[in-house]
């Protein structure tokens, strides 16, 4: 008798361990898929791009146990990757890149690595339910909206992200900042005047690699997020929201003030020394208005580099309204927020100060 009860409760607290271990939470990710989750993942990986980085915003760093190569490739320019190096120690789960968007990954690195959770980017569902399937491991759906611009699809992902991980209070704390932030933004510029009705432009912006002055985004987060109108919108004739601008329609524009992704910048300075006469003749090289920013679509939006990019343009555009303003200050508050250190000097090492003046002047004197 006394025997069976202990065969009993045995089997009894077996039950218990093994449902305590096999439970799980089914989660409805940014691909409208149902997905089941254990309790308590540890080990996850990240496929396709800004995966890395979504993960990294949330704190979640050390539960990576493998990264695409990709992100080893190019260690610049990307604030997550910069901040922790650790992560190139990871071992390889695959290539990533462009060219890996929305296909069937290699399974085999990936197993390697035994993630409990696999989050992916810019993956149609049949794919990633085919994955799941094939692999035996979660699959999480995360977004960032449209390309190149800020939709709040990226703040979903992070609060998914976050419940999954138990980051959830990293994830409000992030869609917190992020919205202070924007306020902040409109409130400085929401009554300014004076500059608001100029020509205003951006070139140099990163499409599948690096452009020079006539590549440019319409969609231009910085300049949306502080209310300048794009004046590249006046161009006839464009899909999409990238565009590449022909050398004779940017002379008729003519813009008031021109500012340079910093992605780009050598190609354009690579252009000054081959088309001089074209810079000449434009009104904001002839007033000095051309500013360098900080790239921000490098393997998809940092966020947190947008954000700096909004306070130098709104800086540039209206001084009075941002006077308070220190940009390298500003600049190592949002990264330390999100990505945990200060990297204006880095970022101003490969890409130039923040909001200055490419050196055309000093070039065109020589």
């Amino acid at each position: 008798m006394y025997r069976s009860r202990m065969i009993l409760l045995f089997a009894l607290l077996l039950i218990h361990i093994w449902s305590f271990h096999v439970s799980a939470e089914i989660f409805v990710d940014m691909g409208s898929r149902h997905v089941e989750i254990p309790d308590n993942p540890r080990r996850v990986i990240c496929i396709g791009p800004g995966t890395l980085r979504l993960i990294v915003y949330l704190n979640a760093q050390d539960m990576v146990v493998g990264v695409e190569e990709m992100e080893k490739r190019f260690p610049r320019g990307r604030p997550y990757w910069m901040a922790h190096p650790e992560l190139t120690k990871l071992p390889s789960i695959g290539p990533g890149g462009p060219q890996s968007i929305n296909t069937k990954p290699d399974l085999e690195p990936i197993l390697k690595v035994k993630p409990d959770v696999i989050f992916v980017t810019y993956m149609e569902g049949k794919l990633a339910d085919e994955v799941q399937k094939l692999s035996g491991i979660p699959v999480i759906v995360l977004s960032y909206g449209a390309f190149a611009t800020f939709g709040e699809e990226i703040l979903d992902s992070l609060v998914l992200a976050g419940k999954i991980l138990g980051r959830e209070e990293r994830a409000r704390e992030i869609v917190d900042y992020v919205n202070s932030l924007r306020k902040d933004l409109i409130s400085r510029t929401t009554m300014a005047r004076g500059r608001s009705n100029l020509c205003v432009y951006v070139g140099g912006i990163g499409y599948r690699g690096a452009h020079g002055i006539e590549s440019t985004e319409l969609n231009y987060i910085p300049f949306s997020w502080i209310g300048i109108p794009n004046c590249a919108e006046r161009l006839p004739s464009r899909i999409g929201s990238h565009l590449f601008v022909d050398k004779e329609a940017l002379l008729r524009l003519d813009p008031d003030v021109i500012f340079i992704d910093g992605g780009g910048l050598a190609l354009v300075l690579d252009d000054f020394h081959k088309h001089r006469k074209f810079y000449r003749a434009l009104k904001a090289y002839k007033n000095r208005e051309i500013y360098t920013l900080f790239p921000f679509n490098f393997y998809t939006t940092n966020v947190e580099t947008a954000l700096i990019d909004a306070y130098a343009v709104g800086k540039i555009l209206f001084p009075e309204r941002f006077a308070d303003i220190d940009l390298k200050k500003k600049a190592d508050e949002i990264y330390t927020f999100f990505v945990g250190a200060s990297l204006y000097g880095p970022m101003a090492d490969d890409y130039g100060a923040l909001g200055s003046n490419p050196p055309f002047w000093q070039e065109d004197q020589n």
